[in-house]
Formats: structure tokens, sequence, C-alpha cells
């Protein structure tokens, strides 16, 4: 099959010929049909966050099943699914208390001594945080994929599996945003547009988009957002302050910078709260002034939203195919996989929503 493979930080992903094994017992070769181009991917092929290599990068993938192992009883041959990073063995104590995106199980992985799930000419390769969909076929848990309504298309069901799970999930399950709530989006790319929909959907009264790209606000702006600013603007939080009567309902991050996370936690009102979404990398910290924690403000991560993939994906599926949750607008190009170096820099640039690559 055909793959990108990233060798070594900072330097191009290569298109090679690598081998998949035959599915285990609980696991599901998938055909690739569609995969975006995620940030969070350019955070591991930039070093910032590091990782074993040489890895096949892509998370963010739809497709259909094409062989599953004998003790799966999820998904069957010809079904169209959407695969998520979060796999989740459903028996632990986070699965169980509902936290399914926390899971750490070993269950989830292959056994000590089994041949890795990705070879290239014999030799091992890493698998991408459960899944290396820079590829034509992948290789899963069973508890990686969820298989979707048919009439979903493909191509936009791909951004389901991350960027909206990670922003529509991150205002249904972390914020739950109320009708009427105030709420500022802060970075207007994938993640960003998705909670930008999703807070529409939710009834929020007023719903900032807050990006320093004049583009990304005209999106933002098309696909719910009320108002835009620009963040570097003078006195940017003051005037978000001013605007909003005093401070937000719910700030959500969606940059990975600690300034914006900073940000974040000082336009909310009293009792608001701010909910970080970025990837920050290590090494670098968020400061926040003690006196402030005075006002019952709250500061939380989130990963994927807190969502539960086999409940929330098929709702975003009915949320798209009944015109609630607009997919196309986040598209900004569809390409082959050796497209792939140009979308990333695409987004070193921060020019672009999202690159999907079509395999089929």
């Amino acid at each position: 099959m055909k793959a990108a493979l990233l060798t070594a930080p900072k330097t191009p992903l290569e298109i090679v010929d690598a081998q998949t094994d035959n599915p285990m017992p609980h696991e599901v070769l998938i055909r690739t049909v569609a995969c975006g181009v995620c940030r969070s991917d350019l955070h591991f092929a930039d070093g910032a966050f590091p990782h074993p290599m040489p890895v096949i990068l892509g998370h963010e993938a739809a497709g259909v099943v094409e062989k599953v192992g004998s003790e799966v009883t999820t998904v069957k041959p010809g079904d169209h699914v959407v695969t998520f990073f979060t796999v989740f063995c459903g028996k632990c104590d986070m699965c169980l208390s509902g936290k399914y995106t926390l899971c750490t199980s070993s269950a989830i992985r292959r056994p000590d001594g089994a041949p890795p799930r990705l070879t290239l000419d014999g030799d091992p390769l890493a698998q991408f945080i459960n899944l290396s969909a820079y590829a034509e076929q992948m290789l899963v848990h069973e508890n990686a994929c969820v298989a979707i309504d048919k009439e979903m298309p493909l191509e936009k069901a791909a951004l389901l599996g991350c960027a909206v799970l990670t922003g529509a999930g991150a205002v249904f399950n972390d914020s739950k945003v109320r009708p009427g709530e105030t709420v500022a989006i802060i970075g207007c790319g994938g993640i960003g547009l998705s909670a930008i929909n999703a807070a529409k959907i939710a009834g929020a009264g007023r719903i900032v988009a807050i990006d320093p790209i004049a583009s990304k606000r005209e999106l933002a702006l098309k696909i719910g957002a009320t108002d835009a600013m620009d963040p570097m603007e003078d006195n940017a939080t003051k005037s978000l302050l001013k605007s909003s009567g005093g401070g937000f309902d719910h700030a959500i991050e969606c940059v990975g910078q600690p300034a914006t996370a900073e940000m974040a936690w000082n336009i909310l009102k009293r009792g608001g709260t701010a909910t970080i979404l970025g990837m920050i990398a290590p090494g670098k910290s968020v400061s926040i002034p003690g006196h402030t924690f005075l006002s019952a403000k709250k500061l939380q991560g989130s990963l994927l939203g807190g969502c539960v993939p086999p409940i929330d994906l098929p709702r975003l599926v009915q949320f798209y195919l009944r015109g609630d949750l607009d997919l196309d607008l986040m598209v900004a190009e569809e390409i082959r996989l050796d497209g792939i170096n140009g979308a990333l820099d695409g987004l070193r640039q921060g020019d672009t929503a999202r690159s999907v690559i079509r395999f089929d």
C-alpha cells in the first residue's frame, strides 16, 4: 500500500510501499478513502511532540472495512467507518466511568511477541496514535472505528474523526453550552470552526470567532459565528471584555499556545469556563494570576471533546445529513497522497482550513 512516511522531524514525508499484517481477533483492516490533514500531525512532523520513527502519520480518516478479525462484532466487511485515535478497551475504570477518551489500557495494543501491524520491507514501522491514516489501508483495533450511515460522504466523514469530535465535543460535552450563553472561540482552523458550528447548534446567544487571519474570520462568520475579531489588535482582551459585557460564559482555545490559553482565561466572566483544546508543546507553561481564581472561573483540558465515539459519531453524521453541521465549508482543498507535504506547508503558514487526502 502507498503511505506517507516520516523518517525524521522537520523532513518531508516520503511516499513508500508499506505493508499491513492480517487482522488479529479484535482488529479491523480498513481501505482508507479520505484523511484530513490536521495540525496535530504537524506538531509531530516538526518535532514539537516526540514520537518513535519511522512512522506513518495521519489520524483523521474514514474508509470501508475490508476484513475483520475472528472476534470482531462491531463492524463487518463493506461497512463505512470513521476512525478515531482514542481507542478504548471498554472495561477499565476510565471506560466504565464514561471517560472513553482517557483509556490507556494495554488491551488495545498487540501483545508482546506479536508481529507489528505495519512494516516496510520487513522492518517494523511505528503506528501513529493507533491509526497511521496517511496510507491506503489502516489496521486498527475494533474500538478505533465506528460504522456510519452510508449516505454520509466519506470525504466529509473523515473530518468527524478528529476536528469535529474535538471541537463539537468541547461544546456539547466539556463546556455543556446552553441556549443563550456567550462563547468565544480562539483559533478558526478545523477544530475552531467545528466548535463554532456546534455552538450555533447548541443555541449560543453570541459566538465570537478570534483569529488573526482575515479569511478564517470570514469563514467563521459563514459557519455560525455572530462576530469575529483579530486578536492582534491593540488591547484585544480589553475590547473583548467590553464588547461581551464583562466576559464570556465560555472560551474555547483551539491554537495550542500559552498566550491564547491565557487569553481564554482572561476573557471569561465570573464563573465562566475556559476549555483548552490546542496542543501546548512540552516545556511550555500557562501563567494565571492567582487572585483570579477568586472569581470562580474554571480552567479545563480536553481530549477529543470528551466524546464517546460510538454514541457521538452517529449523532454528528445525522447533524450533517439534515443540514445542521456544515462540513463543506471546512474543506479548503482535496488532494492526493503525494500532495501531503504541500498541505503541511499550508498549515505552517496558517492560511488554510482543512486539506483532505482522497485515496479513491
